[in-house]
C-alpha cells in the first residue's frame, strides 16, 4: 500500500475512534434512538438524491439496513447505559469475531488456528472487561454494545453474500432506508415530548456531534474505507482497523478525562492481539527457487 494510502487509512481509523467520544457528546444532547435517527437522516440527505442504488434487491437492501441501524442503535443504547466511549471502541470490534462464527455457520467457511487462539483471547479479554470494578461501565451497557457487535457482522455476512457493490452508494441507502422508522421508533420509545424537547433544546456540540457521526464517520470514512478495499487486499485494508479501539481510548483519556484501571489495559490488549489474530492473515513464506545451473 502506498504511503498516501497508509496515511488516509490511519485517518479514517483515527476518526472512527474520536467518533465514540463524539457519540458521548451527542448522548448528552438527545436520546439513543432519535441521536441514531439523526445521524441515519443528515449521512442520507442530500446524496441519497444524487447516488444510484446499489444493483441488489430491495430484501437485501432492508436487511442489510435493519441489521446496520440496530448496530448502532445497540451502541448507542450501551454507551448511555453507562459504557464508556474508550471501552465501547474496543467491544465493538468483536464484530470481527462474530463475522468469523457467522462465516463457519452460514457460509461454511472453515477457521484457521490462529482465528481460534484469536477468539479465545477476546473472550479473555471481554470477561476481564465485565468483571472490572473501575467504573468505566455496566453489565448492561457491555451487553448492548457486544450484541451491537453481532448486528455488525450480520451486516458484514449480508453484504458478503451480496457480492460486489457500491459500498459508498449502499450506505447512503441503507440510511435513507432507516431514516424514517427510527424516527418512527423513537417517537414511540422515547415519547414525542422527548423527542421535541431534544430537538429544540439541541446545541451547536450536539449539532456537530450530529454532523460528524454523518459527514466524518459515515460518508468520508467509508467511502474512503471502500475505495482502499476497492485498490488493496481486504486483509491488508482491514488490519488498520485495529487502531480504532486505540484511538478511541486515547481520545476517552484527553478529552473525557476517562482513566483505565490496570485489568482494563490487559483486557485491551487480550481484545486487539485476538482482533490482530483474526483479521491479519498469515503471509505464506514464497516458494524456494533451486538453480539448476
Amino acid at each position: 500500500m502506498s504511503l498516501q494510502h497508509s496515511l488516509l487509512a490511519i485517518l479514517v481509523t483515527a476518526v472512527w475512534g474520536f467518533n465514540f467520544v463524539v457519540i458521548h457528546w451527542g448522548l448528552g444532547d438527545m436520546p439513543p434512538l432519535l441521536l441514531s435517527a439523526m445521524r441515519f437522516l443528515v449521512a442520507a440527505v442530500p446524496a441519497v438524491f444524487f447516488v444510484k442504488r446499489p444493483d441488489i434487491s430491495w430484501s437485501a437492501l432492508a436487511a442489510i439496513s435493519f441489521f446496520h441501524v440496530s448496530q448502532f442503535n445497540l451502541l448507542f443504547f450501551g454507551m448511555s447505559a453507562g459504557l464508556s466511549a474508550g471501552i465501547a471502541s474496543i467491544v465493538i470490534q468483536l464484530q470481527a469475531f462474530f463475522t468469523v462464527l457467522l462465516a463457519i455457520v452460514w457460509l461454511g467457511e472453515k477457521p484457521a488456528g490462529r482465528q481460534l487462539l484469536g477468539m479465545a483471547l477476546a473472550v479473555t479479554g471481554m470477561a476481564l472487561i465485565a468483571l472490572s470494578k473501575d467504573g468505566s461501565g455496566t453489565m448492561l451497557g457491555l451487553v448492548l454494545t457486544i450484541l451491537g457487535g453481532l448486528s455488525w457482522a450480520i451486516t458484514n455476512i449480508l453484504m458478503k453474500r451480496a457480492g460486489s457493490i457500491d459500498m459508498f452508494a449502499l450506505l447512503i441507502w441503507v440510511a435513507a432506508i432507516g431514516t424514517v422508522p427510527m424516527f418512527l421508533l423513537s417517537l414511540l420509545v422515547e415519547g414525542p415530548d422527548q423527542v421535541v424537547r431534544a430537538l429544540a433544546g439541541l446545541s451547536w456540540s450536539g449539532t456537530a456531534s450530529i454532523a460528524f457521526m454523518a459527514y466524518g464517520a459515515t460518508i468520508f470514512g467509508f467511502g474512503v474505507w471502500g475505495l482502499l478495499l476497492h485498490q488493496y487486499q481486504a486483509a491488508r485494508v482491514a488490519s488498520f482497523s485495529l487502531l480504532v479501539p486505540i484511538f478511541g481510548m486515547a481520545s476517552a483519556a484527553l478529552l473525557l478525562g476517562e482513566r483505565f484501571s490496570a485489568d482494563k489495559i490487559i483486557a485491551a490488549v487480550l481484545v486487539l492481539a485476538g482482533l490482530y489474530l483474526v483479521v491479519v492473515r498469515k503471509r505464506s513464506r514464497p516458494a524456494t527457487v533451486v538453480n539448476s545451473d
